[in-house]
């Protein structure tokens, strides 16, 4: 326990004082390595353009569904003279067509990113 007037119960305080000084150097060590090994852990693994490239296509491969089926729902309407029926089946297939090749796709894309097998069935 500290004497009041604040120095160690020990006689020779020079020597805790250096012991103080010994444990905080080695701290101040492990800190800065515990700060360096999170730095590196941090750091992503791909750039930023490369998910920005991953998102667009994504995006791009739904709405494309979408508007496929939505051009093919109003054709079928405009031949058939069927309005609304066509563009509202195909619309919806598009969706569905879309949201299945989004699905596809970003299974491709986390197996190449993992690095292990393919997704396709042997």
């Amino acid at each position: 326990m500290a004497a009041p007037d604040g120095r160690s119960g020990k006689a020779g305080g020079s020597g805790s004082d250096a012991d103080l000084a010994r444990r905080l150097d080695r701290l101040s060590r492990d800190l800065d390595a515990e700060r360096r090994e999170r730095a590196g852990a941090e750091r992503p693994e791909r750039s930023n353009a490369t998910g920005y490239a991953q998102a667009l296509r994504l995006s791009s491969e739904f709405v494309a569904g979408v508007i496929a089926g939505a051009a093919l729902g109003w054709g079928i309407d405009y031949v058939a003279g069927t309005s609304p029926w066509g563009l509202i089946v195909f619309l919806l297939l598009g969706f569905c067509a879309g949201v299945l090749n989004v699905v596809r796709s970003a299974g491709r894309m986390t197996g190449a990113a993992g690095g292990g097998g393919s997704n396709e069935p042997q």
